[in-house]
């Protein structure tokens, strides 16, 4: 539990840098984290919806990145 808060401030600082890929880095890991607390908080609390919030975060986390990455490299291209 720890080592996933200490990744989450990480992710959260590495998505505050000034430049826009890192930005991207960042709120992807922290997409990730947060799907990992939400899986933790399933298996604690017994929450059935939690697992399903965490699969749609992991599955469309990813797509959301390569959809903002492509709109921005058709923007530089322009």
């Amino acid at each position: 539990m720890a080592a996933l808060a200490i990744f989450a401030v990480a992710c959260i600082r590495i998505a505050t840098r000034k430049t826009i890929g890192m930005g991207l880095v960042g709120t992807s890991a922290l997409s990730i984290s947060i799907a990992v607390i939400l899986i933790l908080v399933q298996n604690i609390y017994q929450i059935a919806y939690c697992k399903d919030i965490a699969t749609a975060l992991v599955l469309l986390g990813p797509v959301g990145t390569i959809a903002f990455a492509r709109v921005l490299r058709g923007y530089s291209n322009g």
